[in-house]
């Protein structure tokens, strides 16, 4: 009886002490006492046995339960750099699936969410049969645990209440009632935020002005969102040495043909993940920080900047190499024409879960997408996905004669070499060095296009949010680098006189705009008027 004891304080003190979020690990978390643990085990003892089953009944769920939102927190801190939040976050079961099958596969994922599920299905049984080990105890033994827990619930709180002097925290704490009220407030929270969300969607949208978008009729306006282009494959002084002589290179390039380039910061609702919260929050001007706002907007009558081009006169299109299921989302947005994956026509192999290169994409956005809209009369105003910077960020592209894309199938042999996402994801420093390649890539690679077949067209280009905390380090800021690239000089210095800085490399100084806000800044530009600074 006296192990059943001990099996039961232990893995109740496991459960309740564990840090709920990854930095926790690393310090001294198990000094910290659950006063919960030696009251339940005292609560157990004194009850009567028929009482005392219903309770341990409780207590097992209730850890078990804790359990299980400690792990999500931990992982969506790990991958998103905040705390889980169960009125939020359902989809991210499905999307978490689709991500890691697709690039550690079924298998392995598989076996990866059955032990982590055994696991807690271990901790339950032993905490069930530890109970009911303790409740069944003989009378002689049973006096002398319920003091033994009598004594440590004392002791526990006594610590709680006067911890010791050298101590900032107390030794003692009510784990369990902090982590249940913690998701309480997360969630009413959360609903709160929702209604006033449904307060700003049921305003007036932004009426349309009588000159939208004159001041670049009839050119091309192509938004190209990166994959993980974050401020910190900028700043990050190893990153740094990669793309600023790329940018540069591409700036020279382009200045040369007689093209400009503007650039400044904006604030991504996003990080590590979660791409069309960025999407949509720089279409709809709206912050779209979690996924209920994003399906709630989904839902709305809100005008997006899409549909505004196309009432203007633009052809407008999405490619969306990323998507390979149905998307309805596709109906808010408004698109005239959309290509997902399976209308791109890659016949090659893909990049681990990248679906298949940037390259490729914007040569099959040119052909399918752009010179059909040229044959039409139309100007074409598209939304591209660049996805080649998707983790797992291997193996990493290269380019390649322009003239030799093809079908896809050329990029055969890229695709299946370099090193597996196991033996990248062993060692940070791996992971780093691939990123940050996979973001010169897209870089050169959009260069290329622009040099070669940009015309008059007006390209935004931007990251859809920073990389996870893994590849920047901690306490990486939200921003992500914009640049607007135009033959139009005129566009450019508009730009600069809200707050951009001239060229591909925005000055560590340069004022950041949240990217809802950014919307109104690109429209403005766009159409001819002084656009408020930025700042």
């Amino acid at each position: 009886m006296l192990t059943s004891a001990i099996l039961f304080a232990t893995t109740a003190f496991v459960i309740l002490a564990l840090p709920a979020y990854p930095a926790g690990l690393s310090g001294p978390w198990f000094l910290r006492i659950p006063l919960e643990v030696p009251l339940a085990g005292l609560v157990l003892l004194l009850l009567p046995r028929k009482l005392a089953k219903p309770t341990a009944a409780f207590i097992t769920i209730t850890l078990l339960m804790l359990l299980v939102l400690k792990l999500a927190d931990l992982g969506v801190q790990t991958a998103f750099q905040r705390p889980f939040n169960l009125y939020l976050d359902a989809t991210l079961v499905k999307n978490g699936w689709l991500f890691l099958s697709t690039t550690f596969g079924v298998l392995r994922t598989s076996l990866a969410i059955a032990l982590i599920l055994s696991a807690c299905a271990g901790a339950g049984f032993l905490l069930w049969r530890a109970q009911t080990s303790l409740i069944n105890t003989a009378r002689p033994m049973r006096r002398t645990l319920t003091l033994c827990f009598a004594g440590a619930s004392a002791l526990t709180a006594a610590l709680t209440v006067f911890p010791p002097a050298t101590e900032r925290i107390p030794l003692g704490t009510f784990h369990a009632a902090r982590d249940i009220s913690v998701g309480l407030v997360r969630t009413v929270q959360a609903a709160s935020d929702l209604q006033a969300f449904e307060t700003e969607l049921a305003a007036p949208p932004p009426s349309s002005q009588d000159n939208l978008f004159q001041a670049i009729k009839g050119k091309d306006v192509v938004l190209v969102f990166i994959e993980s282009y974050g401020r910190s494959a900028l700043e990050n002084p190893s990153f740094r040495s990669l793309t600023a002589p790329r940018l540069k290179d591409i700036e020279t390039t382009l200045s040369g043909e007689g093209i400009y380039s503007a650039s400044l910061w904006s604030g991504s609702p996003t990080v590590a993940g979660l791409s069309w919260l960025a999407h949509g929050t720089l279409l709809s001007g709206l912050w779209v920080d979690n996924q209920a706002r994003y399906d709630r907007l989904m839902s709305s009558q809100w005008t997006s900047l899409n549909r505004m081009f196309s009432k203007a006169g633009w052809q407008t299109s999405a490619i969306m190499p990323a998507i390979t299921m149905d998307w309805p989302e596709k109906n808010f947005f408004g698109y005239d024409q959309v290509l997902t994956a399976k209308d791109l026509g890659y016949r090659g192999k893909p990049f681990n879960w990248v679906t298949m290169p940037d390259q490729y994409t914007l040569t099959a956005f040119e052909r399918l997408s752009r010179m059909p809209a040229h044959a039409s009369g139309k100007p074409m105003m598209a939304e591209i996905a660049l996805i080649s910077s998707h983790a797992p960020w291997t193996p990493v592209a290269h380019l390649i004669d322009w003239q030799a894309v093809g079908d896809g199938t050329v990029f055969n042999q890229q695709a299946t070499s370099g090193e597996t996402p196991e033996a990248v994801w062993s060692d940070p420093v791996q992971i780093r060095d691939h990123y940050i390649r996979t973001i010169d890539y897209s870089l050169a690679t959009l260069g290329e296009y622009i040099s070669r077949f940009g015309q008059d067209a007006v390209f935004i280009i931007l990251g859809d949010h920073q990389p996870a905390e893994i590849v920047t380090g901690e306490n990486a800021s939200r921003e992500v680098p914009v640049h607007v690239i135009s033959r139009d000089k005129e566009l450019i210095t508009r730009l600069e006189k809200t707050g951009f800085t001239a060229g591909l490399l925005p000055d560590s100084n340069t004022a950041s705009i949240r990217m809802d806000r950014l919307r109104q800044v690109l429209i403005e530009a766009l159409s001819g008027n002084a656009a408020t600074p930025v700042n």
